[in-house]
């Protein structure tokens, strides 16, 4: 049953040694739920597999708690987190920092929406007043693409775009996104690199 589950049938006379990294990952969840535990951990088991495996490990662990296994499940890959958990628990040094769901995590910081808008003609006068807006961190241009980073606000986007339109700039590609588990994570335990 719990090969099936992994999809490790057409390996079964596999010794483990002959099978890739992302197999052996699938192999290492069946002998863990092989005994339908009602509590499992999962340590980052998506490290180091191809993303048909990886996809394949995330949509097992929900199979595994829609079953009504509790799943405790520890990564670095923030999207991976939101996919699957309901509540997450950001911790740093041991230390807890946050808890609570994507939505309500989000909710704690002050970081909005990233907005990023192609133009190859923006003046400096334009780039001061993008940065005057009370609604922005931070605004930086190459001479290609704008990218602004954003207070939470239901009118950020209005803003920075009238402000590029006053200056006569030409607007190619536009992008809006919201914050994500990553900006919590960063602004939460800092950007600074770790040992």
């Amino acid at each position: 049953e719990a090969i099936e589950f992994v999809g490790l049938q057409d390996f079964r006379k596999f010794r483990p040694g002959k099978l890739s990294g992302g197999l052996l990952r699938r192999l290492n969840i069946a002998c863990g739920i092989a005994h339908k535990p009602d509590l499992i951990f999962f340590d980052e088991p998506t490290v180091a597999v191809d993303p048909q495996s990886r996809n394949s490990i995330l949509e097992g662990i929900q199979r595994l708690n829609q079953a009504g296994a509790t799943v405790i499940y520890t990564s670095h890959y923030m999207e991976e987190v939101e996919q699957i958990c309901d509540r997450i628990l950001i911790m740093d040094h041991g230390r807890h920092l946050a808890l609570g769901t994507a939505d309500e995590l989000k909710n704690m910081i002050d970081t909005g929406e990233r907005i990023t808008i192609e133009t190859l003609d923006l003046a400096d006068s334009a780039m001061a007043e993008v940065r005057a807006l009370p609604c922005v961190i931070e605004a930086n241009y190459d001479g290609k693409e704008l990218d602004v980073r954003c207070r939470r606000g239901e009118h950020n986007l209005t803003d920075v775009l009238d402000a590029v339109k006053r200056s006569g700039a030409n607007i190619g590609h536009l992008t809006s996104r919201p914050p994500t588990l990553n900006d919590v994570f960063l602004e939460l335990t800092g950007k600074a690199l770790r040992d």
